[in-house]
């Protein structure tokens, strides 16, 4: 084993060799190359830990912590929300009727003037509100921190986690995990097995970039029938989203998506998603960094062209694009329960039930000549609940899952998959991972009564 002087030693020489030129279209590897055996630093051994500080991985620490585990949160990005933050999106989906951390986070973020519409919200505001929840509740929070590996005992536990950060490469261990990345990440690290995209093709649902707006008032989107109404009534109207399609098209723009969406954040400030970047996986790096350029190209252009047409137009501008490119579709984890469509069809209602789901089935077109819009697949559903054993993983004993990763079929995903079924997710799953760990039990053998 290197000792860690000679490690640095081989490593600062190494840094100055040529690397290989990775085309843009690359498939892949050029190669391989060894990475040296060395001891890691252990960070910290707790009760919890989450991986992803997203909707479904705050309820999910904000839970554990507040039902008496020491919890430690783990995000990629320098803020909590993700999807809600880091990519935007502005709007909380399918929250109506939810109870708990849910409803909660709705009150305060209407207390602190962030949220001007009841689903609708200031990213900003919602980044400190996040952080102050968990703050209250005394989750220790690592940002800028990516998990980069698992590893597991022989009884199929997690033993302890890897991540980079600007600390370098560390070592994290818990008696129980909760993996809130969204794709899976931790899960796959840890060995376990997932499915991708639609059944027989593994075509994924397209990635969105949302974008911030100035030079709009939002009397005359109301006005032209963009939205529905100021204020509270500022959603979008399927009416409005195709008289923007058409004044993109008349612009210039060929647009990728033939929905586009304007939300209210303030008067004098909108965000709009209005791009479908089709064809690509959550789990190719190339893919992804490929699919935010061009996405950005493409709402650059038609925010130029729109502004080229003058009127209402002339003064838009584009203040920020999301950090973090939209992804709809990543890995769905093996759990106890696989919920399927034909749970969705018959309304399934379990007595593990941990949330009720009212979003319709929601699929936008797996390829640009299904017409760039969005639909249910077919699938007419009715209220369903997601059980707790689709919150547990099936190949690995102490983690759990939270979010849009949990197990289920590709047309159940397209329905549970939004941010106001996230946010009691998580909060379960947090629930039943401080029972666990606090009585030294695994998640499986914990009762959704008993929390």
């Amino acid at each position: 084993m290197l000792k860690r002087r000679d490690f640095l030693k081989a490593g600062a020489a190494t840094a100055l060799a040529p690397l290989p030129s990775l085309a843009a279209d690359s498939p892949g590897q050029a190669g391989t190359v060894p990475e040296p055996k060395r001891e890691l630093p252990l960070v910290q051994q707790t009760d919890v830990i989450v991986c992803g500080g997203g909707p479904a991985g705050f309820a999910a620490a904000l839970s554990a912590a507040r039902s008496g585990a020491k919890t430690t949160l783990i995000e990629l990005h320098g803020c909590l929300g993700g999807v809600w933050t880091a990519s935007l999106l502005s709007n909380i989906i399918d929250a109506d009727g939810k109870t708990g951390l849910m409803q909660e986070l709705m009150d305060r973020l209407s207390a602190s003037d962030a949220q001007y519409t009841p689903t609708q919200y200031d990213a900003e505001l919602m980044k400190w509100t996040l952080e102050q929840m968990c703050k209250e509740a005394g989750v220790e929070v690592r940002l800028h921190t990516r998990v980069t590996a698992a590893y597991r005992t022989k009884r199929n536990a997690i033993d302890y986690l890897v991540t980079e950060s600007f600390s370098g490469r560390e070592a994290w261990k818990a008696k129980v995990y909760i993996d809130a990345t969204g794709n899976g990440d931790l899960a796959a690290q840890a060995g376990c097995g997932f499915d991708e995209g639609e059944p027989g093709t593994r075509r994924v649902q397209p990635m969105s970039l949302m974008v911030m707006l100035s030079g709009l008032r939002e009397e005359d989107l109301v006005a032209e029938g963009y939205i529905k109404g100021p204020g509270r009534d500022g959603s979008p109207s399927e009416t409005g989203k195709r008289k923007l399609h058409a004044d993109i098209l008349k612009a210039g723009v060929d647009a990728s998506y033939s929905m586009p969406s304007f939300f209210v954040i303030r008067p004098d400030l909108v965000a709009l998603m209005t791009n479908h970047q089709y064809g690509v996986s959550a789990l190719d790096a190339n893919a992804i960094s490929r699919a935010t350029v061009e996405a950005r190209h493409e709402v650059n252009r038609i925010v130029e062209a729109l502004r080229g047409r003058g009127g209402l137009w002339a003064n838009l501008r584009i203040v920020t694009t999301a950090a973090q490119i939209g992804i709809r579709e990543g890995r769905r984890i093996h759990g106890l329960y696989t919920l399927t469509k034909e749970d969705l069809v018959r309304g399934a209602q379990f007595d593990d039930g941990v949330c009720t789901v009212r979003f319709t089935v929601d699929i936008h077109s797996l390829v640009r000549g299904e017409g760039g819009g969005y639909g249910s697949g077919g699938v007419r559903m009715k209220p369903y609940q997601i059980p707790l054993r689709a919150l547990i993983a099936r190949d690995v004993t102490n983690l759990m899952l939270a979010g849009r990763c949990i197990s289920g079929d590709f047309y159940a995903h397209a329905s549970y998959r939004v941010t106001g079924n996230a946010v009691p997710m998580g909060e379960a799953a947090g629930k039943v991972a401080a029972k666990a760990a606090l009585t030294h039990r695994l998640p499986k053998e914990v009762g959704w009564g008993e929390v």
